[in-house]
């Protein structure tokens, strides 16, 4: 039976004309799923489905997503991750499923010792889930933490990720010592927060990857175009539940962004809020919305 298959012209070039026509009519899709993004069951034959091929150094895995989720590509992984996915797949198939961390968790983004710079705003990433930038007038980089948690707009949760580097960031070529982090993301449309309260506006370009359940990346537009990395995983990060179906209902997620020392690293949801809350009272927080969606 013919399938709601969408495969990508990357995920086709992967895998070959015959095995992608073969897909398309139902050879080797299966008729339903567990979505590789929000992890819900799919109906490839009653609803829209990506084909999403994880490729490592010598392995490929191809996953299905509902298509409302991310669209179908190719999203590079380590070796090291793929075959750890398999695994876990394998023991979830043959018992029963690992637990999830409990709602309400914070789950931080641990900086790595150490990191290359890069100029202005990320392009890369590096080790455990934060990301080396331009740390103006100092021999070493700042890094960007990444906090996952939900965020209270009015009466809605939202899942959010809160971005704070380690120090000051800056610009190419600047040795003055002056943080751009939040002039830098200003300029690329992201805008002041008055009121946490309130709901962020979508910023167009931007989106957030999320796939095998996991935060993959934090996507800008590029300047060649298509869309690249500005914040990307060193090793995907983990999810509470209560965030990812928060994310999956609303299909976007709220990215917050302060400069260094302003947020700090809180283990609550609700020390969090008031930290956030904090920011935007200073004018150090700004956030926008961020679609669902992948390259």
């Amino acid at each position: 039976m013919p399938r709601m298959l969408d495969v990508s012209d990357e995920v086709r070039a992967e895998i070959g004309d015959d095995e992608a026509d073969r897909l398309l009519a139902g050879a080797h899709a299966p008729d339903t799923y567990d979505c590789t993004s929000c992890r819900t069951p799919g109906n490839s034959t009653q609803e829209a489905t990506s084909t999403v091929l994880f490729v490592g150094d010598e392995t490929a895995v191809l996953a299905f997503a509902h298509t409302r989720c991310i669209p179908s590509q190719v999203v590079p992984v380590s070796e090291e991750q793929l075959l750890g996915a398999v695994r876990s797949i394998s023991q979830t198939q043959g018992s029963a499923p690992a637990p999830a961390p409990a709602d309400g968790l914070l789950l931080t983004s641990a900086p790595p010792n150490g990191g290359s710079p890069n100029n202005g705003l990320l392009n890369g990433g590096s080790p455990n889930n934060a990301a080396a930038v331009a740390a103006p007038g100092s021999g070493q980089p700042a890094v960007l933490g990444i906090t996952c948690g939900l965020v209270l707009c009015g009466d809605t949760g939202h899942a959010a990720v809160v971005v704070e580097p380690t120090g000051p960031v800056g610009r190419p070529g600047n040795v003055s010592g002056e943080d751009e982090f939040l002039s830098l993301l200003a300029e690329n449309g992201f805008q002041p927060v008055l009121d946490v309260d309130k709901a962020p506006a979508q910023l167009p370009g931007w989106s957030v990857l999320m796939a095998m359940g996991q935060l993959h990346a934090i996507l800008q537009p590029s300047a060649t175009g298509g869309t690249s990395a500005w914040w990307q995983a060193h090793q995907p990060l983990q999810v509470t539940d209560a965030w990812r179906i928060a994310a999956g209902r609303q299909s976007e997620v709220t990215m917050y962004a302060a400069p260094a020392g302003t947020i700090g690293r809180q283990p609550r949801e609700d020390l969090l809020r008031m930290a956030l809350e904090r920011a935007a009272n200073q004018g150090l927080l700004v956030a926008a919305a961020l679609p669902l969606a992948g390259t």
